[in-house]
C-alpha cells in the first residue's frame, strides 16, 4: 500500500471510529458479524485440533460432562438473547488445565478449562454463572470490539498485517495451544471494565432464564477471591477488569430483578 493511500485509510478509520466506535471500524475492514464469526470458526478448529493432538481435550470426565450439560441448558437462552443478526453455531470444548480460565470466540465457539471447576470446587449453578458470563462477551461481540481497537492500535504499523489475517486464512505460526490464534478475536486479551461489568449482568440474566440460581455468581467471586484477591486500590484503580468485590456488590444489586426470573425457571 502506496504512503498516500495508507495515510487516507488510517484518517478515514479514525474519524470514523470517533463517530461511531471500534464495532465499527471492524465491519469497515472487512469483520462484520458473519464474516468473523466465520473465521472464528476456522480457528477454534484449529485449537481444537491443538488441544486433542496434546492429548488435553476432555469429553470423558466427569467435570466434561457437567459443563456441557450446563452448556446445553443455557444454549436455547443464549439463542433468544442473540440480537446481531446472524445465528449462532454454539459449541463447547472442555480443556484439562489447571489454569481458572473459560472464554468465548465470536458466534459462540466455548471453552471452559478443568481447572476452573475442580479447584474452585463450582456447582453447576455457578458453573452457569461462568458460561452465562463468556455466552454475553460473545453475544455482544465484545470480540468484534477488540479486533476494532487492534485495527486501530496496529494501523500504523501494517493495515494489512496479521489482525487482517483471519479473513483469508489463519497464520500457520501459532506457538503453543490457541495463543496466537485466539489473540486474533481478543479471547486472550482484557475487555474492558464496563464490558466485564455487561457479562456479568447478561450472564446472569441467562443463568436466571435457565434455572439456575443467581445467587451463585456472587459464589464465584467469592471464591476467586481465595485464590485472586485483587481487591486492593492499585488493582481498584488501575486494572482493567473490575475487582472480585465490586463485581459481587453489582450482582448483589441485581438479585431483586432476576431472582423472580429464576423463580419462575427454577422447576423446568
Amino acid at each position: 500500500m502506496n504512503k498516500t493511500r495508507f495515510l487516507r485509510l488510517s484518517t478515514f478509520i479514525a474519524t470514523a471510529a470517533a463517530l461511531s466506535g471500534c464495532t465499527s471500524v471492524a465491519d469497515m475492514v472487512g469483520y462484520d458479524s458473519a464474516t468473523l464469526n466465520a473465521s472464528a470458526a476456522k480457528s477454534y478448529t484449529q485449537v481444537v485440533q491443538q488441544a486433542q493432538s496434546k492429548q488435553i481435550l476432555d469429553t470423558t470426565s466427569q467435570t466434561s460432562r457437567r459443563i456441557h450439560t450446563v452448556f446445553n441448558r443455557l444454549k436455547p437462552y443464549a439463542n433468544q438473547a442473540n440480537k446481531t443478526g446472524v445465528p449462532f453455531n454454539w459449541q463447547m470444548s472442555v480443556i484439562k488445565s489447571n489454569e481458572l480460565n473459560a472464554w468465548a470466540m465470536p458466534g459462540g465457539k466455548m471453552a471452559m478449562y478443568t481447572g476452573m471447576v475442580d479447584r474452585l470446587k463450582l456447582s453447576n449453578d455457578e458453573i452457569a454463572a461462568v458460561v452465562g458470563h463468556e455466552m454475553t462477551h460473545a453475544l455482544l461481540e465484545h470480540s468484534k470490539r477488540a479486533v476494532g481497537q487492534q485495527v486501530l492500535t496496529g494501523l500504523a504499523a501494517n493495515i494489512g498485517g496479521a489482525v487482517l489475517q483471519s479473513t483469508t486464512g489463519i497464520s500457520s505460526n501459532a506457538a503453543g495451544l490457541s495463543t496466537e490464534l485466539l489473540s486474533q478475536y481478543g479471547v486472550n486479551m482484557p475487555f474492558s471494565r464496563s464490558q466485564e461489568s455487561e457479562a456479568d449482568a447478561g450472564g446472569v440474566r441467562l443463568m436466571a432464564e435457565a434455572g439456575y440460581n443467581p445467587q451463585a455468581a456472587i459464589t464465584v467471586w467469592e471464591k476467586m477471591n481465595n485464590v485472586r484477591d485483587n481487591n486492593n486500590t492499585l488493582n481498584a484503580i488501575t486494572s482493567s477488569h473490575p475487582t472480585n468485590n465490586a463485581r459481587i456488590n453489582a450482582i448483589r444489586r441485581m438479585l431483586p430483578e432476576v431472582m423472580p426470573i429464576y423463580e419462575r425457571n427454577k422447576r423446568r
